[in-house]
């Protein structure tokens, strides 16, 4: 494509050493710039894309995009916002890929990557060839990808609907974070339903306040847009028994389905019952009911499984599609995770990082543990700090023995983190240890362990590193879960 015919999507530009090179790819990162590459100069949080034109053009870039004036020996494209500019032209390159996928976009503090995982099942039931991005990474039919964000930049979301377009998907499911929503990565996505999971502390961080966290979320339900049409409607699914989805409600002009248990909604859980190996409940929805058994455990899986029935529903798929897919999920790495060596106790690893993930857990352990509840819990550094205490109060709640330890610590000293830790329990407690090395501190529960009792061991999940300072180490709980069983035994 041409770059005045690409440019000519933007509304306002300056173009200095002109030209009209033929752009035959995209760039972000000037380390995969080929010859004939528009390069886009982003403003990172560490790193100026800026900086690295020169050696973009060096490795061929036909043209750069940047926000101030560089010099560069190639056609230079000014805009006020390199981020918007590359989604408007990312979009166009990749021939709008959105518009020719039923997309469905996932938001919320917990249950993001659980419940799009559950739509894709239900779509794959249905006969469609699906697609996923999320945190556990991108998959595209049977194939699967690591991604580095759990939603991309724009540029890569773009390639990524064209190369699923271009191998036949016509059903995609993305986990959409508020990151992305603020930072503008998912402009150009033109989602069909948009779903709402729940709202609870995390990413203080970065957005403040929960109230700035709760109208990044909101992004997503006020882009769905305001016209209606039959051909391809919009919908809103919300999670009734959570407040903000009143204020959501009043972010879109797209027609709602509720999801819920404790309030009258659309879709609906009752007769629930729990086992220590699954689930049973009926689905109740405008469509009819239907039993549902599952492997899956806890009552925020049955808050994800509703918000994915109720998303498939406004998708055109059958009740009795759901509840057949329903019955088969499988669960998602790392999600509450069973690992099981043969030993007379139980271990479970999850991804719980947020103080209402990780009471959801440890609530839905306590209804099956025979004995001691052991949690293993620590918190991510250069994150929000205002959590720490509050994650060491659930585990102190709601363990017989909390064991602190490191998580990501990035670049902040871990000992500083887990004083922010104790700094929510008092001695009094009496109910937590704290052991920094997270590999230790794994070991530890699992040694005191006895029959009957539950290791749940939090926040990593899925994850196989762990990042202390600049570096990114192999670790994965799992596997340390299970050499700490074997060399017990």
């Amino acid at each position: 494509m041409k770059l005045q015919t690409l440019l000519s999507r933007l509304p306002g530009f300056w173009v200095h050493r002109g030209g009209n090179p033929d752009i035959v790819a995209l760039e972000m990162d000037s380390r995969h710039v080929t010859p004939g590459s528009l390069f886009f100069c982003l403003k990172g949080f560490t790193v100026d894309g800026h900086d690295f034109a020169e050696q973009a053009v060096a490795r061929g870039a036909a043209a750069v995009v940047a926000e101030r004036p560089l010099a560069v020996d190639a056609p230079l494209v000014l805009v006020p916002d390199s981020r918007r500019a590359m989604a408007i032209l990312a979009d166009a390159f990749y021939g709008h890929p959105t518009h020719r996928l039923h997309l469905i976009g996932v938001t919320g503090t917990n249950g993001k990557t659980t419940t799009t995982h559950i739509i894709d099942q239900i779509a794959r039931k249905a006969g469609k060839k699906t697609g996923l991005i999320g945190t556990v990474g991108i998959k595209i039919g049977a194939r699967s990808y690591p991604a580095a964000n759990t939603t991309p930049e724009s540029l890569v979301l773009q390639r990524t609907f064209k190369q699923m377009i271009d191998e036949g998907v016509e059903f995609a499911a993305m986990e959409v974070s508020s990151h992305a929503l603020h930072q503008g990565r998912v402009h150009g996505c033109d989602y069909d339903v948009a779903v709402f999971t729940n709202l609870t502390q995390d990413h203080l961080d970065y957005h403040g306040t929960m109230d700035e966290y709760r109208n990044a979320k909101g992004l997503l339900f006020a882009q769905l847009g305001n016209r209606y049409d039959e051909r391809r409607p919009k919908f809103a699914v919300l999670n009734h028994d959570d407040p903000v989805s009143q204020y959501y409600k009043h972010m879109t002009a797209a027609p709602i389905i509720t999801y819920g248990i404790r309030t009258k909604s659309d879709v609906m859980a009752e007769e629930i019952a729990m086992t220590p190996s699954g689930m049973a409940f009926r689905l109740c929805t405008p469509h009819g009911s239907a039993v549902v058994e599952t492997k899956l455990v806890g009552l925020f899986n049955v808050y994800n499984m509703l918000a994915a029935a109720a998303a498939c529903l406004a998708s055109g798929f059958s009740l009795e599609t759901i509840a057949a897919a329903l019955r088969d999920v499988e669960p998602v790495s790392g999600r509450f995770e069973t690992v099981d060596e043969g030993q007379n106790f139980t271990i479970i690893v999850d991804y719980a990082h947020t103080p209402d993930s990780l009471e959801n857990a440890l609530k839905t352990v306590r209804q099956f543990a025979k004995r001691n509840v052991y949690v293993v819990i620590g918190c991510g550094g250069d994150r929000d700090r205002t959590k720490r205490p509050l994650m060491a109060q659930v585990a102190v709640r709601h363990a017989d023995v909390a064991v602190f330890t490191s998580d990501n610590p990035r670049s902040e000293d871990p000992q500083q983190i887990l004083r922010d830790m104790e700094a929510g329990v008092s001695d009094q407690d009496g109910r937590y240890v704290t052991i920094p090395d997270r590999e230790e501190a794994i070991r530890y529960a699992i040694r005191q362990a006895q029959e009957g009792d539950v290791v749940l061991i939090a926040g990593k999940g899925h994850e196989t590193y762990q990042i202390i300072g600049g570096n990114v180490i192999e670790f994965d709980d799992r596997a340390v879960a299970r050499a700490a069983v074997r060399e017990r035994t």
